[in-house]
């Protein structure tokens, strides 16, 4: 059985939009395990609906005692997932036709395989924003920054749980505001696992639009990946052009005379910068293995 974790906050319309695309494609077995993070009682209704169609299970982050942030709920899905695959799709994702069958029959061919990883595809069809490794094959540290999105992630639960799930400190809601599935990936790569991406395996996710709030969003952001990379050690052909490129940026906008681009190419060259300076990223602790609740 395939576990998917999702963790939410702020949202009810679209994480009916993703139940109803599991329903329509349940030729695999899965759970759902919906790790509410809201401070009131808005999900409820919909639990009630979607509840007697799916193998859902409401957990409410705060009777857990879990921290805020959506790692911390992830975290919290993990300890009660019950299937020996599982997946972490953000509360806003749509899956197509197929995918969990894929993940099920890619894991059950190869025994060795630890990770199966896509990329983001875009509601109008092709690949979503950012920048994707354009072949599928073995994920290594030079390529894992253009080959893991956390609601497209997928691995053993047991080994999800040795590895002591996603870094609290980095993704939404923490210091350190993403790359926390490159992180995992790293991770588990440290210790000799075989981590692969396909680039047919797709999620369709919302593409962001630039907004102010997305250039306030840009830093932190940017914070997530400056720190993984350095973290990681990541080879310097690799982290400097990611580290770098963002200043291309600000100069082509600021001659096109587009400042909110401007502007968001700043805070991701400030806060990659900031996070690959970091003292936090100078040592990589080993992580504490989660027990398993369920």
């Amino acid at each position: 059985m395939i576990s998917l974790v999702v963790s939410t906050m702020g949202r009810v319309t679209e994480i009916g939009a993703l139940f109803d695309s599991l329903l329509a494609d349940q030729g695999t077995p899965f759970e759902v395990i919906l790790v509410d993070q809201n401070a009131d009682r808005r999900l409820d209704g919909l639990v009630a609906q979607y509840a007697p169609r799916l193998a859902l299970r409401h957990l409410r982050s705060a009777e857990h005692g879990a921290g805020n942030g959506a790692n911390a709920g992830r975290n919290l899905g993990l300890r009660h997932a019950l299937g020996d695959i599982v997946g972490f799709p953000d509360d806003d994702c749509v899956f197509p036709a197929g995918v969990l069958a894929k993940v099920r029959a890619t894991f059950d061919a190869d025994p060795r395989l630890a990770i199966l990883t896509g990329p983001a595809a875009a509601p109008e069809g092709g690949l979503g924003s950012g920048r994707w490794n354009p072949e599928s094959g073995v994920i290594t540290l030079g390529n894992v920054w253009t080959s893991v999105i956390e609601f497209n992630l997928w691995l053993g639960r047991p080994l999800a749980l040795a590895l002591g799930g996603f870094d609290e400190a980095m993704g939404p809601g923490a210091r350190f505001g993403s790359a926390e599935g490159n992180d995992l990936v790293c991770r588990a790569m440290a210790r000799g696992h075989v981590a692969r991406y396909d680039v047919n395996l797709r999620i369709i996710h919302p593409d962001k639009r630039l907004t102010p709030e997305a250039v306030a969003r840009a830093g932190r952001y940017g914070l997530g990946l400056g720190f993984a990379l350095r973290r990681h050690h990541a080879p310097i052909g690799t982290w400097a052009p990611l580290l770098y490129r963002p200043l291309a940026g600000i100069g082509v906008s600021l001659l096109r005379g587009r400042m909110l681009h401007a502007r968001y190419y700043a805070a991701t060259f400030q806060g990659r910068l900031a996070g690959f300076l970091a003292p936090e990223a100078r040592s990589l602790p080993e992580p504490t293995a989660l027990d398993c609740a369920a």
